[in-house]
């Protein structure tokens, strides 16, 4: 599920917040629920790079980008 080079992990909400070292631009985020992938979320666009969120996971992600955890 996770790569060796991982950066941070973040729990929150039911949700897997996973970045990565040296990972490709943009700045992104994978996000995991359960075990499998939900989506890739572009932080500087503030939008999905694949997958989707719905607007519970869009707060989430807002509060842990406020927060400076993302």
């Amino acid at each position: 599920l996770v790569r060796a080079n991982t950066m941070g992990k973040i729990r929150r909400g039911g949700y897997l917040f996973v970045t990565l070292i040296g990972d490709h631009v943009p700045r992104h985020v994978h996000i995991y629920r359960d075990g499998k992938a939900v989506a890739k979320f572009d932080l500087d666009r503030f939008e999905c790079m694949t997958g989707s969120i719905d607007r519970r996971l869009r707060r989430i992600l807002q509060q842990l980008v406020t927060e400076g955890k993302l």
